[in-house]
Formats: C-alpha cells, sequence, structure tokens
C-alpha cells in the first residue's frame, strides 16, 4: 500500500511537516511495510515557505525582524528553484504564535516585520516574483505597517506619522506614497490567500477574525472603524474600493494593503501552491491520502487544506482520511466532500493547553487507530457474510 501523508498544520501547535511526520508514525506502528510519501500543505500559513523552498529545491534565508507587538523576532524569507522567485509568509513575523496572550490586542499589533522581508526580497536584483503566504496572523492593521516598513507615510489631521496598530488607522487622514521603495512595481507580488475573507463589513476581518486575536466587542468597533477609514482614503487616492474585494481581509486586512502599495494579485492559495508541490502527481500514485488541520468543522469547506486534498482525490477515485486537532460543528457533513473518515487526536476530553501539548503524540495514536480499522476491514472483506456462509454449509 502507497499512502500519501499531506495535512495542513494544527495551527500554534505543529507546524504541517511536524504533523506529517507524526502521522507517518501512526501509519507504521501498524503498516510497517507500507510505503508513505509526506507532502505537508500550507494554506499560506506557518509552513508556506519551508514548503515551497522544498519543493523547488530553493534555500532558506534566516533575518531579525520587528515583531508584531514590536518585539524582535528571528524570521526567514527563501528564494525559489528558479532562483528569480521570492518567497515569505506573513505569519513568520507576524503570525499569531508570536504574539504572548498577554499582549494580545489587535489594536496595537503589526505587519511591520512582513514589510521588512518583502524589503530584503526586493534588495535582491534577481528577484523578479515575490509570492507571500497569507495567514495565520495576529495583526489587524490593514497592511499599514508592511507598507510602513516600505518607506509609506501614514499621517494623522497634524501630519504626524501614525503609530502602530489596526487602532491607530482611526486617526488615518492622509497616505504619502512619495518615499514607497523604488523596486515596488518592478517586482510582481502574488499572494497567496483565502479570498473568502473580506475586509469590512459582517463578514469582515476584524468581526470575523479579531476575538481570535484577542479583541473585545469594543475593539473590534474600533478595528472596522479604522479599517473603514483605510479604504476611505485609498477610494479617494485610487479610485478602487477595498472594502469587499475577494481576499481584502486576509491577514487582518494585509491583502488590501498589498494590492493597494505594492499591485500585488490575490490568488487562492491552491493557484499558487498546487503547482509547486505537485499534489496531483502524488494522489495518482497513492491507494490512500491522509490529510488534516487543527479544526474539522464547517469552515474547513471555505478553502482549507483537507478540502482541498479531498476534491482533488475524489477526482482521481482515492480515499482519504482526515484528523483534526478538535472537530467543530458542520464537520458531520465532510464526508459528503470526499473525506472518507473524520476524526480527532482526542483520546478524551482535555483542555486546549493539554491537546496542544500532547499534539504530537496523539495524532500518531489516531491515525494507528485508524490503521487497524482498515486492516479490520480488509479482513472482513475477505470473509463470508454470515449469510452466505448459511448458504455454503
Amino acid at each position: 500500500m502507497h499512502i500519501l501523508i499531506a495535512p495542513g498544520g494544527f495551527k500554534e501547535s505543529l507546524s504541517s511537516a511536524e504533523l506529517a511526520q507524526a502521522m507517518q508514525r501512526g501509519v507504521k506502528r501498524v503498516l510497517p511495510q507500507a510505503q508513505t510519501t509526506l507532502l505537508p500543505l500550507t494554506d499560506g500559513g506557518e509552513g508556506f515557505t519551508q514548503t515551497l523552498v522544498e519543493a523547488t529545491g530553493g534555500r532558506i534565508f534566516r533575518c531579525s525582524v520587528v515583531g508584531p507587538v514590536g518585539q524582535r523576532v528571528e524570521a526567514h524569507y527563501g528564494v525559489l528553484g528558479d532562483g528569480e522567485t521570492g518567497v515569505l509568509e506573513m505569519a513568520a513575523a507576524a503570525g499569531l504564535r508570536l504574539v504572548p496572550k498577554a499582549q494580545r490586542n489587535p489594536l496595537r499589533t503589526t505587519t511591520y516585520g512582513v514589510g521588512q522581508l518583502i524589503r530584503a526580497l526586493l534588495e535582491k536584483p534577481q528577484i523578479k516574483r515575490i509570492l507571500i503566504g497569507c495567514g495565520d496572523s495576529g495583526t489587524n492593521d490593514g497592511g499599514m505597517g508592511m507598507a510602513q516598513a516600505l518607506g509609506v507615510r501614514f499621517l494623522d489631521a497634524e501630519g504626524f506619522e501614525l503609530e502602530f496598530g489596526g487602532g491607530a488607522l482611526v486617526n488615518l487622514a492622509e497616505i504619502d506614497l512619495s518615499g514607497l521603495h523604488p523596486r515596488v512595481g518592478q517586482v510582481e507580488v502574488v499572494a497567496a490567500c483565502n479570498i473568502h475573507n473580506l475586509l469590512l463589513g459582517e463578514r469582515g476581518v476584524a468581526r470575523v477574525f479579531g476575538p481570535q486575536k484577542g479583541a473585545t466587542p469594543e475593539i473590534v468597533e474600533t478595528l472596522e472603524l479604522g479599517l473603514a477609514r483605510l479604504a476611505y482614503h485609498l477610494l479617494k487616492q485610487q479610485g478602487i474600493y477595498y472594502g469587499d474585494l475577494p481576499g481584502s481581509g486576509a491577514s487582518g486586512g494585509l491583502g488590501t494593503g498589498l494590492m493597494a502599495f505594492l499591485g500585488a494579485t490575490l490568488k487562492p492559495w491552491t493557484e499558487v501552491v498546487g503547482p509547486l508541490v505537485g499534489l496531483e502527481q502524488h494522489l495518482r500514485k497513492a491507494d490512500l491520502v491522509i490529510t488534516g488541520e487543527g479544526r474539522l468543522d464547517a469552515t474547513t469547506l471555505t478553502g482549507k487544506v483537507p478540502h482541498w486534498v479531498a476534491q482533488q482525490a475524489r477526482a482521481l477515485g482515492k480515499p482519504v482520511l482526515a484528523l483534526g486537532g478538535s472537530l467543530g460543528p458542520g464537520w458531520q457533513n465532510l464526508h459528503q466532500q470526499g473525506l472518507d473518515w473524520v476524526g480527532s487526536i482526542l483520546p478524551y476530553p482535555a483542555s486546549l493547553e493539554e491537546a496542544m501539548q500532547r499534539a504530537e503524540d496523539w495524532a500518531a495514536d489516531a491515525i494507528a487507530q485508524a490503521m487497524r480499522l482498515l486492516e479490520l476491514g480488509k479482513v472482513l472483506a475477505q470473509q463470508p457474510l454470515a449469510h452466505e456462509a448459511m448458504v455454503l454449509r
């Protein structure tokens, strides 16, 4: 049996590569002779850079940048195997895991470090294209910090520059582009994101994702007001309304900043990742596919890794097992979308903290249990049913 293991990650717990390795251990515990291929996947969040660099034979570069709460963090970016395409994930510089729980206030968190990663690639003359993964963000500043790092000035009514954070946008009176990095416009920028995320409104990023980043209801309204003010000034300056453009709310509104200040094209992450990692070719060789993500629920069908894998596998007639850190409302409907088995790593009711700490071992255990069910199915398939045995007698 050839098993393809192609999961996303467990946010703030296991990277997609770590989860794939844990799943492999579970498989080998029960099926030691099975052939396994590990294909860690990413929807633009953590692991985006590593996944694409490894898939193309590229190189990772390390650097220190300003983190989401103003601290220095060690981040990274990459250059793909063609030598002309740069790649980075915003989570490396402004991800939620970089925001200490006691400091989770999206009024203040910034994407400044993301701009520093972009600047590092712009200053490599051989780079003609930059791929940016949007996901797992800890920010809600509309990409203001990113743009500030590239020379854009955001000014209040008295001409003073705004401080970091989405909360400062409520005082935005002018956007000065005169200092924008000279290579912006000369390098193609493509952002891989969930295009279902919008900047403003009931489906807007502040209301949908703000609470996950520490926003109270009052903070959510302030963030919404600030992003609306950003959208107003961009409309006045460029004649484009970004509030409801597909992907405009990606990574706390970074999608808007990338489009407005870098001329970026926003694409579903599947269109960026798929051709580079060769999912279809791997699926054709597989007898069974294992995937997963941190939480399997109704939102899994809105552009998440397991749904994409299931869609591709179903087209080729391949069975798919999906493992989640937990199961949420709507997980039962996933069986209708090409996920033949859906399960959780939890062996018993546990706190989120315990589940995150023990995720690696529990993931291996859960996959081992799934493989035992698979072996049981094979035994049953080889035995005559009870009524057939009676006929034979």
